[in-house]
């Protein structure tokens, strides 16, 4: 198979050599911190804005459609992973301590655009007062095609199992759904499948399929509320499942070989909304309770609690507007108030949220004002 030469970045670090016909693939970062200082609520948002600039220095077609594409997000990132302290009521990182950090890539275009970008990667990722200098490159995922995907779930696998190493949750009616059920699990993978994989399947039909024959046989779960995205908070699960098929599953052998090609995509493309900054991200296997803790810090949980209150203050006074419309004002909202409460900028708020310092400043305004006639109703 023709192979792409071995990569040597700017500083001397190599790369791993990645296929040329690579659709699919993971990658691990090894960061080490320059200095102790602390994560920032909503962080995922700067490793978010780090990775698209970086590709907009020399795509930045590609930097738009990954920041601005209308289908499913061809890539996922997770936030930071290692030993941290706590100061303060948040994360902190420590100097000279060792963290991690992931990106998949689900598409052909997207791991071309990754493997120009590594010829050129810098010595640091600049993360708001927090930088780290980058030490190593490592595939996590191996780099795959949706065709190999395919060909390799067509043998019977048996029960499969699927760990979630961050919060996950699904949109259901306008609201968060946080449980893995099968029909959601499979429909939010069969998505990105249909996206990228150039050989689309007829959606209904395989999700009706799913509904009777996919059984969970063992979970362990629990539900986590995180600030996440942009705007708003999310209640996720995280955790482990066991799915199995019914013995009359086994009639329609092309469903049975797209499940199980859809537990494998699992880990490159993640579970659930909202991959791209830092949720769902999913492994194969059973994890340890260890493994899938995630880290959070009170201010973490402080603001997230605080976003839903507000978020549910706003879309009440709201319900003449009514719909998504309603919803996204009252999330923004909610966000920057939740954030301006807890000490954080303007500047920072309208970067993390990309709007214009003017506009944060208007929305806090307002959001106060909201609160203020909620609280003298009451």
């Amino acid at each position: 198979m023709p192979r792409s030469r071995a990569i040597k970045t700017p500083s001397g670090l190599t790369v791993p050599s990645i296929p040329v016909s690579t659709e699919l693939i993971g990658l691990r970062f090894t960061l080490q911190a320059i200095e102790s200082s602390a994560l920032y609520a909503q962080y995922t948002i700067g490793l978010h804005a780090w990775f698209l600039h970086q590709i907009q220095d020399f795509d930045p077609d590609l930097s738009a459609y990954l920041h601005d594409g209308e289908s499913e997000k061809p890539f996922t990132i997770t936030g930071l992973d290692g030993q941290f302290a706590s100061h303060h009521q948040q994360l902190q990182l420590q100097a000279g301590a060792t963290y991690h950090w992931h990106l998949t890539a689900l598409s052909k275009p997207v791991v071309r655009g990754i493997v120009q970008w590594l010829k050129q990667l810098p010595d640091t990722l600049e993360l708001r007062d927090a930088p780290l200098t980058i030490q190593a490159i490592e595939i996590s995922h191996p780099s795959t095609t949706y065709t190999k995907l395919w060909k390799q779930a067509a043998d019977p696998q048996g029960s499969v199992n699927l760990s979630f190493l961050s919060p996950s949750s699904f949109r259901r009616k306008g609201h968060h759904f946080p449980l893995p059920v099968p029909f959601n699990l499979l429909h939010s993978y069969l998505r990105r499948w249909n996206d990228f994989s150039k050989r689309p399947v007829e959606q209904e039909a395989f999700l009706d399929w799913i509904d009777e024959h996919v059984i969970i046989q063992q979970l362990t779960l629990e539900s986590a509320k995180i600030a996440a995205g942009k705007r708003g908070s999310v209640t996720g699960f995280m955790g482990a499942i066991r799915l199995g098929l019914t013995k009359r599953a086994q009639q329609n052998p092309e469903f049975c070989q797209l499940f199980y090609a859809l537990v494998q995509l699992a880990p490159y493309c993640g579970t659930g909304h909202k991959t791209t900054f830092g949720l769902g991200q999913t492994q194969l296997g059973w994890a340890t309770a260890d493994s899938s803790d995630a880290p959070s810090s009170t201010r973490d949980l402080l603001l997230a609690e605080r976003i839903a209150e507000l978020t549910q203050i706003f879309v009440a006074q709201r319900k003449r507007i009514g719909g998504d419309r309603a919803t996204h004002i009252s999330e923004t909202w909610a966000t920057v108030l939740a954030r301006r409460e807890l000490g954080d900028t303007l500047t920072d708020i309208a970067t993390d949220l990309d709007i214009l310092y003017e506009t944060a400043k208007t929305y806090s305004k307002l959001a106060r004002r909201s609160l203020r006639e909620s609280e003298s109703q009451r």
